[in-house]
């Protein structure tokens, strides 16, 4: 029997999930939670074998709960369920320790299957979201990523730089290099565009 925890901050989402699953054969849904820091503290009293995450859920996302499962429990597999048909989220999950990642709208028995293939040692990404994610490859550095970030959060070069522990002119250095990759005016542009894509 393959044990599932599902982690969904959508209580209608959720409980439709678990009932599907709950339909197959060989599969078992032994938790509940509605997000990632509440999936993390269930994991030590659940034996689970797969977790099955949105990404989008408050206290904690499924990106970070990748991450998280992937250091503390790395025999248990990830598979990312979301509405994100994104190749920039792809992207990160898979650096974080997703072992799958699916759009929502698929049927549950594709779902499932999945499940039983990560469990048996493989990967399972959605077809159309690999071939965008080949085509289309994050071209934002680490720090690109955290200045864009900045400034997002509206603080000014000086707050960034400090944050970061970086000279003003590095910053401003950074911040022109992404827009300039992004094809943007301005470092919200800049900032949306690398959003939009899934890629901050």
């Amino acid at each position: 029997m393959i044990r599932v925890l599902l982690v969904e901050d959508q209580a209608l989402v959720l409980g439709a999930l678990s009932a599907l699953l709950e339909l197959e054969s060989g599969l078992s849904v032994v938790g509940q939670a509605t997000d990632g820091r509440v999936a993390l503290s269930e994991l030590p009293e659940l034996a689970v074998d797969v977790v099955v995450t949105d990404i989008e859920m408050p206290e904690m996302s499924g990106l970070e709960l990748c991450a998280a499962v992937r250091r503390r429990y790395p025999q248990i597999k990830v598979i990312v369920l979301t509405t994100f048909a994104r190749a920039g989220y792809l992207q990160r999950a898979m650096e974080s320790g997703a072992h799958g990642y699916l759009l929502k709208d698929g049927p549950a028995a594709s779902l499932a299957a999945a499940i039983r293939s990560v469990v048996a040692g493989s990967k399972v990404v959605d077809p159309q979201l690999a071939a965008e994610a080949w085509s289309q490859p994050d071209p934002l550095s680490l720090r690109e990523k955290q200045v864009l970030r900045g400034s997002e959060e509206g603080l000014t070069t000086r707050q960034i730089a400090k944050n970061l522990g970086l000279t003003q002119g590095t910053v401003r250095n950074y911040l022109s290099s992404a827009m300039g990759k992004l094809d943007a005016s301005t470092r919200f542009e800049a900032a949306t565009r690398a959003r939009d894509k899934g890629w901050l």
